[in-house]
């Protein structure tokens, strides 16, 4: 009686999902944004996930632009050491697998691509020259890339031309130009739609351990995997337009803080936005001598803000930040190169272009309205100004600002003791623009 009981079980087993031998369970993962190490860490926990799970397949619906060539080749060894097929989606519509993207799409086991989607486009970039232009790769770089991408299709019986001339034509194909010219394998809508067309197709390249494999996503169980918080925010901020603004925006924090002395909120979110878009361009990669200028123009900024030249230094900042802009993604961050498509760089022009206006726009009117404000000053009369009690904002010590008549005054302690902020003072002589005071109630 117990023998049957068990055998009963055994066979009852046999049909609850999960508990069969596996092959049964397809994993979808996400991967957009540039390529980074971040992303070859996250592609790594993808693949880990659906090998612990026996799974018949991975699919990765992927949408990039390119990033970084070590990271790329990276994730291209990861899939053919896996033991799981890897199945490249370029999806949603609208979608693009270009550069880098395209390296990995060519290296998996197969590949599809949504409709309204492209792939190619992987000539290397040297970034920004100069003058502004896109600097290309020397030929000596190009055909090492074309080489390695050539390679890649020959290995899965996929178009050899057509793979060179993503590099050195900088050549982009549709889904319907793909699939006809032995680039890809599937054109998709959706999931569901890749499962049924892409089901008894064979591996274009060897699975690990296993060999040539033949697809069966028939009854299968189709489950999403979530990427990690810190792969988001990695690839926000390794956006290189994203990072670039976060950079100027929290360097013009900066300034801001310089110009409202008390308040502490400018600089404070100046400083987290600065942080935050140097640890971008770190993902991204940057020219040093670019970082240094646009640091240099900020700067002349601050400059400009604490001793006004009435236009000479905001002229000097405006020029360096600009071309400091534009080198400062110049030589693929330490001598390497980008494997992005070019109108990723068309991107980041416009939004050095756009931050130059903002800043040429605020420093014009802010340092105007400092000039209105020094003109009137002297208006106020010094026997008007001698008696009165103002506040500190910034500490004297013995030289500080201090608060009268709702102005902001440059302020000398009599006796060059040290006023600390928020104490009350008494102005009892006027020399220029300067303020000399004294602790109220009498001296110190």
């Amino acid at each position: 009686m117990k023998r049957a009981v068990l055998v009963m079980l055994f066979v009852l087993m046999l049909f609850i999902p999960g508990v069969s031998a596996g092959g049964n369970v397809v994993y979808v993962g996400t991967i957009e944004g540039t390529i980074t190490q971040y992303t070859a860490d996250q592609f790594a926990s993808y693949i880990k996930t659906a090998e612990e799970n026996n799974a018949e397949a991975l699919i990765i619906e992927l949408n990039t632009p390119g990033g970084q060539g070590d990271a790329m080749m990276r994730i291209v060894s990861m899939i053919q050491d896996s033991t799981v097929p890897v199945i490249i989606y370029v999806y949603p519509r609208g979608a693009i697998a270009a550069s880098a993207g395209t390296y990995i799409a060519m290296g998996s086991h197969l590949i599809a691509m949504a409709p309204g989607t492209s792939i190619g486009a992987c000539e290397p970039i040297l970034g920004y020259a100069p003058n502004g232009t896109i600097a290309r790769a020397p030929e000596k770089i190009r055909n090492f890339y074309a080489a390695y991408l050539r390679s890649l299709a020959e290995g899965s019986g996929r178009n050899v031309t057509a793979a060179e001339k993503f590099v050195t034509e900088d050549l982009s194909l549709t889904p319907e130009e793909a699939l006809k010219a032995n680039v890809i394998e599937v054109i998709a809508n959706d999931v569901p739609d890749l499962l049924r067309k892409a089901n008894g197709m064979r591996t274009k390249i060897p699975v690990a351990g296993k060999g040539y494999v033949t697809l069966n996503f028939t009854d299968v169980e189709v489950r999403e995997l979530s990427p990690s918080l810190s792969y988001r925010i990695v690839t926000f901020l390794a956006n290189p337009a994203v990072s670039y603004l976060l950079f100027t925006v929290g360097m013009l924090g900066l300034v801001f803080g310089f110009l409202t002395p008390g308040w502490h909120v400018p600089e404070t979110l100046g400083a987290i936005l600065l942080v935050l878009g140097v640890i971008g361009m770190g993902y991204f990669g940057y020219n040093e001598a670019g970082l240094v200028l646009v640091i240099l123009g900020m700067v002349f900024f601050i400059a400009e803000a604490l001793t006004p030249t009435f236009g000479l230094f905001t002229l000097a900042g405006l020029v360096s930040f600009v071309l400091g802009g534009l080198i400062l993604f110049g030589k693929g961050g330490s001598g390497g190169v980008y494997l992005v498509e070019s109108s990723t760089f068309e991107t980041l022009r416009i939004a050095i272009i756009v931050m130059g206006v903002l800043l040429a726009l605020f420093f014009l009117f802010g340092m105007a309205a400092v000039v209105r404000a020094h003109r009137r000053k002297p208006e106020t009369g010094r026997e008007e100004l001698i008696g009165e009690i103002g506040t500190v904002v910034e500490g004297l010590s013995p030289e500080g600002l201090i608060k009268v008549r709702g102005e902001l005054w440059k302020a000398v302690s009599k006796d060059g003791s040290t006023v600390k902020v928020g104490e009350k003072v008494k102005v009892v002589d006027v020399k220029g623009l300067t303020l000399i005071v004294e602790k109220a109630g009498g001296g110190s």
